[in-house]
């Protein structure tokens, strides 16, 4: 295991240390990280990791969410990892690809959520896991997006209406709670 790779089990154990009703996912992400170096690469046949941002607004009120094109579902913005195996480096560069979004910052270089999810398959790419590790980035200026190729659309939408939603995607609504905790601590 190289220093990086050492970097993010440190940071899975510190993870699991503060999320312990997550901790049989965070030994599952544990057991990936030391399986194959590849993983890191999108090509890895099984599954490989991608990074994510729970981008939220300056005041903190609102999170930034895709509309994406290839799953139809609302979700956070966040890609491939494809060799980099800073996730945080990961998340912050596609929120910005995604978003159009400048002046973005991670604001906790901690991990925030992670989330292993089946993604089905769609030509000629079989179906694979992502395994997601998501961070908390802030847009630090303007709030006026700009749509990718990747998504249908992008909105802004309320962090306290995404976590009351049983109709929202269960992260979001996992992370929206976990938001909402953290701001009144």
């Amino acid at each position: 295991m190289d220093t990086n790779q050492a970097a993010l089990a440190t940071a899975f154990a510190r993870y699991a240390f503060a999320s312990t009703d997550e901790s049989e996912s965070v030994h599952e992400f544990m057991r990936f990280l030391a399986s194959d170096p590849a993983i890191f690469q999108r090509s890895h046949p099984i599954g490989h990791f991608t990074g994510s941002a729970w981008l939220v607004s300056a005041d903190g009120a609102r999170v930034l969410l895709t509309h994406h094109r290839k799953l139809g579902r609302w979700l956070q913005l966040g890609g491939h990892a494809d060799g980099d195996e800073d996730l945080a480096r990961v998340a912050l560069r596609e929120a910005e690809e995604e978003s159009g979004l400048c002046d973005l910052v991670i604001a906790d270089p901690h991990i925030f959520d992670i989330d292993r999810h089946w993604i089905p398959a769609r030509n000629n790419e079989p179906g694979h896991w992502h395994y997601d590790v998501r961070f908390v980035v802030r847009a630090t200026r303007s709030e006026a997006f700009a749509v990718s190729e990747e998504s249908l659309e992008l909105a802004w939408l309320g962090i306290d209406s995404i976590a009351r939603d049983n109709d929202a995607d269960v992260s979001l609504r996992r992370m929206a709670q976990k938001w909402l905790r953290r701001v009144v601590q």
